[in-house]
């Protein structure tokens, strides 16, 4: 990856890739969870937190000796053992359910999971004899022959985990790239007669692990594409997929609309029958009710929107609550930054804020209030409900006409 942060951390449409994989052993029910970890280990235990049992691998000699070092932890365990790469955010949870289920009912010592590629460069390859598998051939030992293969090993597996442990002790070190293969355990079962079986799949994208920008850059296309298409299939209306960037984490409800050029990070919730962009970015954090229009060239940060807002054009909510009905001018922006803390603004409901205001949280403009165009909000200024507020700084001067806004 030729950078500082660790493989797994990269992200994938928000997310670090390590989290797509944590989250098929949590949907799967995994009894306990064991994240082996090498290189930038601090950094990925203080990113996962909590949720798993750490082991580490202090020297990187292979993916054999990586399983390895989970023996102590599983010594008194009789059962199925599930090992998945780290760096596979594309991987299905419904294929490794498959896997699991066809490992259990088959009563195999070990179940790989297989795919079937057009180009299988730079994966190990399955060997197979009368259809069975006798044996999985990195890319570095295999023959011009073996290369042409076009099924090949993602990577994942199910074990026995007595048969796991016992057959990883006599793994030997690869004389080439001197790492001890997890793949060399499953030769190494066959040999001892042990029971090896195999869940093949045509989703290419189950095998792809990342191990350069090019390839984050291809996991980032296929899992946007997935992210939209089911947006699309739940009732929210994509004007043009290609120019559209939602990240992992977004609900958006039925009816609404999102336009070209916008961006929306994980962590956004939009309800129903909005409008969001064109050119439009939300930031995570941000919640937006129903029947909100956000414009175009337009940013939204931890912020949320009640009923029927209008943003329409070329402004800034960071950190703010608006109440339902409220308009936001053109050029608004929420001075919510200074220079140590983030600080609350506040929007009440019917609120009127003209174009280019300028609102230096902390701040609160009451409910039906008007700011004139082109007025800075001073911080900690108030501007009462129903009042009109104007100048630099904004100071009011009348109340607002009954029944007039």
């Amino acid at each position: 990856m030729k950078s500082d942060t660790p493989k797994v951390l990269h992200k994938v449409a928000g997310r670090p890739v390590i989290d797509y994989v944590l989250d098929i052993a949590k949907s799967l029910r995994s009894l306990k969870t064991y994240c082996v970890v090498g290189h930038g280990s601090q950094k990925v235990k203080d990113a996962v937190g909590v949720s798993v049992q750490f082991v580490t691998q202090d020297r990187l000699l292979g993916t054999a000796d990586a399983v390895r070092r989970c023996a102590p932890y599983l010594k008194n365990y009789n059962g199925t053992v599930l090992v998945i790469s780290g760096d596979v955010p594309l991987l299905s949870q419904t294929i490794v359910s498959a896997l699991l289920k066809q490992h259990q009912r088959s009563g195999a010592s070990a179940t790989v999971l297989t795919a079937n590629v057009e180009d299988p460069q730079g994966y190990g390859r399955i060997l197979r004899e009368a259809g069975f598998i006798i044996a999985i051939r990195e890319e570095k030992d295999a023959s011009e022959a073996q290369k042409n293969i076009g099924e090949i090993n993602t990577g994942v597996y199910c074990f026995n985990s007595k048969n796991l442990f016992e057959i990883l002790k006599k793994v030997k070190r690869n004389s080439q790239k001197k790492e001890f293969y997890l793949t060399d355990a499953v030769e190494l079962l066959l040999a001892q007669g042990k029971k090896v079986e195999s869940f093949t799949t045509d989703d290419e994208t189950t095998a792809l692990g990342i191990n350069t920008r090019e390839d984050l850059a291809q996991a980032q296309a296929i899992m946007r594409k997935r992210i939209l298409s089911k947006l699309m299939l739940s009732g929210v209306t994509i004007v043009d997929p290609l120019t559209t960037f939602i990240e992992a984490g977004v609900t958006i409800d039925r009816d609404t609309v999102i336009h070209p050029m916008t961006v929306i990070h994980t962590d956004v919730r939009i309800g129903k029958n909005c409008s969001i962009g064109p050119m439009a970015r939300l930031r995570p954090g941000t919640r937006i009710s129903d029947g909100v229009e956000i414009g175009n060239f337009t940013e939204v940060s931890r912020t949320t929107i009640g009923k029927g807002v209008m943003q329409k054009h070329f402004s800034f909510l960071g950190d703010a609550l608006v109440g339902q009905g409220a308009n936001i001018g053109a050029g608004v922006v929420t001075a919510n930054y200074d220079g140590v803390n983030k600080n609350k603004t506040f929007i009440g409901s019917q609120a009127f804020i003209g174009s280019d205001v300028i609102l230096v949280a902390p701040n609160r403009v009451g409910a039906g209030a008007m700011v004139g165009a082109g007025s800075v909000v001073a911080r900690g200024k108030n501007i009462p409900a129903g009042t009109v507020a104007v100048g630099v700084p904004a100071r009011v001067i009348k109340k607002v006409a009954k029944g007039k806004r």
